[in-house]
This record gives C-alpha cells, structure tokens and sequence, in this order.
C-alpha cells in the first residue's frame, strides 16, 4: 500500500502540518525534525505530490469556499459573510458545490485549488469533519479555515470557527422543559454532519439535568430539510402518547413541523410547542414565528475568511501571525419567539 503524508508524520513522530513545512522547505522546522521527517520519508518509500507541492510559492489572490450542504438559507448566509470580507481584503471567491460522500473527493478538490489557482480554503460541515479531506488539504500545503460543530479539542491542529451547538441545544431544550414540558422530542438532521450529533447530545442533557428521561421514540432521524420536519412531526404526533414539544434540528425543520400539525389539526402553540434552530428566515416566516438558537453564520464567515487571510500573508511572510489565528468560537443565542411561548399543562 502506498505510504501516505500521515504515514509519515507518524514514524516521525510529529503533525501532518510539519512534515508538510518540511516538504515544502520552510524555514520555520528545526534541522533535527526536519532529519527525522526526511528519514521516515525515505523508509517508507512517500513521494509527495509534485502539482501539490507547487501551490506554496503561488501568490494567488483568490480563495475558495466549498460546501456540501442542502440549507440554502446557510449557503447563502457563508456566502455573504465570506464576501463581505473578501471584499475589505482585495480577495476573490471561488464557491464549489460537492459531493462530500463521493468516492473522488479529495481528487475532486485538489484538482479544483489547481485549476482555479486558489490561495486557500474555507470549508464547511461535512467536509471540515473529514479526516481524509483536512489530510489531504495539508499534504498540499493549502492554507485552509474549517467551521466546525463542537469546542476545542487539543488533539486538533488546524485552523477552526467552532460553533457550540451542544450548549445552545441545551439552552433550547432547557427553556422548553421550564415551559412545563416533559415529552420533548427531536428531529435530526443528517447524520453525517457533527451539529447533529452535537445538537441531540445538549438536547439529552437537558432532559436529564431536568429529571426527565429520554426516550428513543421520541427521537426522529432525517435530513436537514423541510420535508424531515413532515414527516417526522406526523410520525410524532400520533405516537399514543405524543410530544407536547419538539425541537427540531434547524428551522427548516421546525417550519415543516408546524406544517404538520397544521395539517393534523393541532395548535401550536396551545397544544404543541415548536422551536427550531439557526433563526433563518423560515423561523421569522412562519405563524407563529418560531422559537430557535441564533446562528450568527455571516459572522462566523466573515471570521473564518479573516482567520484564512491572516494565514495566508502569516505563510507568505507578509504579515505577523496573530495570537487568535488558530481558533475562535460561536455560542448561537436562544431566541424565545410565539411558537413555545403558550402556557402549557401536560396532561
């Protein structure tokens, strides 16, 4: 099997990114490191990607932004926020749409960096969640930004906009449970994507910070999307014993929900209460206007575009590195709207 880059961080005992600065002939690595990755590479017989290696001396001025993601409200939001900076720094933007579960992905986008020629990247769930893809990122010494669901880990060493989604579920679940609710559902949205996983463990917490236990019933799986929110709350609501709340993964989601008890006939929030999470437009669209978490996704960006162009002119030389390149975090804000503000007696 052929010998990869993180083969070679691993023999040599040192991070995928320093093997790359040592491919690369950067200054920056100690003459006995740089020994110890040369070593490793020789015995394991790795021969680096001569178009890859190439992109370190490009002074490009254009970025990329790549997604795989069905919510075009958050898109759009990314979008925007990257431009806006972009804008400010003298940068284009280059957006490309994938398939983050093709076979070809990483082909995919190391291709497209040549082609467009582009000076680094800003990646977004699922992809900022692939090892696979931020390895082969770094084996290509492309600066690149990752927004990802969670908190700091220290094992990770790369650039990251971390959104805090288990605290702001948390919070969502909370205020429904001070609402008197004890049947709390939830509607997910994909499960390949982190803010899933991190939005049902806050909601689990919740529960059991408030003494109330969790059932798998209540828990429906599916995609982030208007449909999911159909047919997940018609699911739900004719359960025998069916939820007097749902929180639904994002307000795409929880839009669809309130459709479906349009549909059954049950009054929201009298009978059900709803909330959602991201508060875009679907949460101030719809009647009642839905309870969510406030994303801030042109902030978070606009940040991650900033970090990625600091690191840009850090690697060029043309710039101090700054002390908060590296991370910087996102707690989205509960928003108490009319869909989960209806006094509520379980019966």
């Amino acid at each position: 099997m052929k010998a990869t880059i993180k083969d070679v961080a691993h023999e040599a005992g040192v991070s995928i990114k320093t093997v790359s600065r040592v491919i690369n002939k950067e200054n920056s690595v100690k003459d006995e490191t740089v020994k110890r990755v040369t070593q490793a590479i020789e015995k394991l017989g790795y021969e680096p990607n001569k178009a890859a290696r190439n992109l370190a001396g490009t002074r490009s001025y254009t970025i990329g932004y790549v997604y795989d993601n069905p919510n075009a409200y958050y898109v759009i939001g990314m979008q925007n926020g990257i431009l806006d900076e972009c804008r400010e720094q003298g940068y284009e933007l280059v957006i490309h749409p994938c398939d983050a579960s093709a076979a070809n992905i990483c082909d995919e986008l190391g291709a497209m960096v040549r082609k467009s020629q582009l000076a680094g990247l800003v990646i977004s769930p699922p992809l900022s969640e692939m090892p696979h893809v931020l390895e082969r990122l770094t084996e290509m010494a492309i600066p690149f930004v990752r927004i990802i669901s969670g908190s700091f880990e220290s094992k990770e060493n790369y650039a990251s906009i971390y959104v805090h989604d288990h605290e702001a579920a948390y919070n969502i679940t909370q205020h429904l449970a001070c609402q008197g609710h004890s049947r709390i559902a939830f509607i997910s949205g994909d499960k390949d994507h982190r803010s899933t996983t991190e939005r049902l463990n806050g909601y689990k917490a919740a529960l059991s910070d408030n003494d109330i236990r969790f059932q798998p019933g209540y828990v429906y799986e599916g995609r982030y999307s208007f449909e999911t929110g159909v047919q997940g709350a018609k699911q739900l609501l004719q359960l025998d014993n069916p939820p007097s709340a749902i929180f639904a993964c994002n307000d795409e989601i929880a839009a669809g929900a309130l459709f479906a008890a349009r549909l059954l006939g049950v009054d929201v929030p009298v009978q059900l209460a709803i909330a959602g999470f991201e508060d875009s437009p679907f949460s101030r669209q719809t009647w009642p206007k839905l309870t969510t978490a406030a994303q801030p996704t042109n902030d978070i960006a606009r940040e991650a575009a900033s970090m990625l162009v600091n690191n840009i002119a850090a690697q060029r030389g043309t710039r101090a590195k700054d002390t908060r390149i590296g991370h910087f975090h996102f707690e989205p804000q509960l928003v108490i709207r009319e869909s989960t503000q209806q006094p509520y007696e379980q019966t």
